[in-house]
């Protein structure tokens, strides 16, 4: 058994690794493996407050003229230390290097395999999706510091409601279908019309909220948003 979890690198390293939320999250993780060796599980987290905030600086400094593809680059760079530190945490288990390209990986012998950011032109929400056809994943549990996807972004519309469920054909009207790096969207465009096609379901909920996640990964009743 497979499952593959996007893990947002805003829950991972807001601006610096959150210590607390690593060493439990972990244990959770450890936990739910436990109960059964056939238990696999692929993380793929994303680049976080590093992410943003070197993107920032890199649009200041070229102020009108940024390159999409450069922020990607540099994002990609950010989801690659915070995956380096995630694949030192469960080292024992993840004896596999982290995955750049999930197109090409091959091996996955331990109980965990850790992923980063491939290329540019959308997120690791995308990676997330390849590597959930890759190893024949029907679901993939987004984790990021949203609970619900909504209506509309409820920090400016305070009319915005929660959604339960929702098809891949009304989320993709939500979030369009285009990427531009740092967007702060419940997940990728592109990861959203790649999934969508390959009949794979996502789950997004927050991601501190552990207690959640262990009724996710066991089938019980959750608080979240699934999509298609």
């Amino acid at each position: 058994m497979v499952r593959v979890l996007s893990v947002g690198g805003s829950i991972v390293v807001p601006q610096q690794p959150d210590e607390a939320f690593l060493r439990d999250f972990a244990a959770h993780i450890r936990r739910w493996l436990s109960v059964s060796a056939e238990r696999k599980l692929i993380l793929v987290v994303g680049g976080g407050g590093p992410a943003r905030i070197y993107q920032q600086a890199y649009r200041k400094i070229i102020d009108n003229t940024p390159s999409n593809d450069e922020a990607d680059w540099i994002g990609i760079m950010a989801t690659r230390l915070n995956a380096q530190l995630l694949k030192a945490i469960f080292l024992d288990i993840c004896p596999n290097p982290v995955v750049y390209d999930p197109t090409a990986v091959e091996l996955f012998s331990g109980q965990v395999l850790i992923a980063a950011g491939w290329k540019p032109g959308f997120s690791t929400d995308n990676d997330a999706v390849l590597l959930a056809e890759r190893f024949s994943a029907k679901q993939v549990i987004n984790l990021s510091n949203i609970e619900k996807v909504y209506t509309d972004d409820p920090k400016k519309n305070p009319d915005a409601k929660p959604i339960d469920t929702i098809s891949w054909e009304q989320f993709i009207r939500l979030v369009g279908t285009e990427w531009v790096p740092g967007k702060n969207v419940p997940f990728d465009p592109v990861a959203s019309l790649r999934a969508q096609k390959a009949g794979i379901q996502v789950i997004c909920a927050g991601g501190t909220d552990l207690n959640n996640l262990d009724n996710i990964l066991n089938d019980c009743p959750f608080k979240g948003t699934t999509i298609g």
